[in-house]
């Protein structure tokens, strides 16, 4: 277990992001402001785990005394199986991303795919109750974002993957769950989207190589919002195609990034930071860098 970050007071909680790499995680930060503007006492670090002893680190760290812990990549799944219970949102995604620790063991739980929505619906002022949704890619962070999603109530979600079979799979994963909230639901390869969506978001991780979804023509309804989950000092790729394509506007993950941090904040304090000045301070310490 490296410990990345001086955790200070060590009679407060403590709490940790996990990962390999995790020295560019902006988590210690976000907490840091949560935890002074809501009066909280606790650390925050980052833990570099090794890539084949995740859970070995997750022990140790609870041994330490630890509360909690935000998960990051490639450990999710692990995390998942290593829970002792998981939430509902957190057996749906089949991942977890926030680890809680008390007497009854490992809880574990997912804030990404409500972080995602709450950015959405929240900052950027976009309702999805009744919009057409378009979610590009079906991989983990798809998997995270589909019940939030159909919880939201859009009157169509439609998943996009390059392997369509694998967009099938994730289709047929959530179709109970759209039945119930009236969803209508569907997916397919990039050859099988339709047209007119208020709504595209972009779950692959095409943009850190460059790489754009090749969406046909018309895919972008009037008004509509494009959405990157990746994030940087300056607008991704898809961001970019997607203004020339025909979005109306386009957003990158940073406020996902807050607002799922914020969720998790609150599972383990029982209280909810706002998020609008971390926002703003975390943008502005990416464009410093950048």
């Amino acid at each position: 277990m490296t410990n990345q970050t001086p955790t200070g007071d060590r009679s407060a909680d403590r709490y940790a992001v996990i990962g390999h790499p995790v020295e560019h995680s902006q988590s210690p930060f976000i907490h840091a402001e949560f935890a002074r503007e809501t009066g909280q006492r606790l650390t925050y670090e980052r833990l570099l785990a090794p890539l084949d002893a995740f859970a070995a680190t997750v022990r140790t760290f609870i041994e330490h005394g630890a509360s909690g812990a935000n998960v990051t990549v490639p450990f999710k799944l692990e995390a998942h199986a290593l829970a002792d219970r998981l939430t509902p949102r957190a057996q749906a995604a089949g991942a977890v991303n926030t680890l809680l620790f008390d007497a009854q063991g490992i809880t574990g739980d997912n804030t990404d795919g409500v972080g995602l929505v709450r950015d959405i619906e929240g900052p950027l002022g976009v309702a999805l109750k009744g919009r057409r949704v378009l979610l590009l890619g079906a991989g983990g962070a798809s998997r995270g974002a589909m019940l939030p999603l159909i919880e939201a109530s859009p009157a169509a979600l439609f998943v996009a993957n390059r392997t369509a079979a694998r967009a099938d799979e994730l289709v047929a994963r959530f179709a109970e769950a759209a039945q119930r909230h009236g969803v209508a639901l569907a997916g397919g390869g990039w050859d099988a989207v339709p047209g007119g969506f208020d709504v595209v978001i972009n779950a692959t991780a095409g943009s850190l190589q460059g790489d754009v979804p090749p969406l046909p023509a018309g895919v972008y309804a009037a008004g509509a919002l494009a959405y990157d989950m990746m994030y940087g000092a300056r607008p991704t790729v898809f961001m970019t195609r997607a203004l020339s394509e025909g979005a109306a506007r386009a957003a990158d993950g940073l406020g996902m990034l807050v607002e799922q941090a914020a969720e998790a904040f609150a599972v383990w304090r029982g209280v909810r930071p706002s998020t609008d000045a971390v926002r703003a301070a975390l943008r502005a310490r990416l464009n410093a860098k950048g």
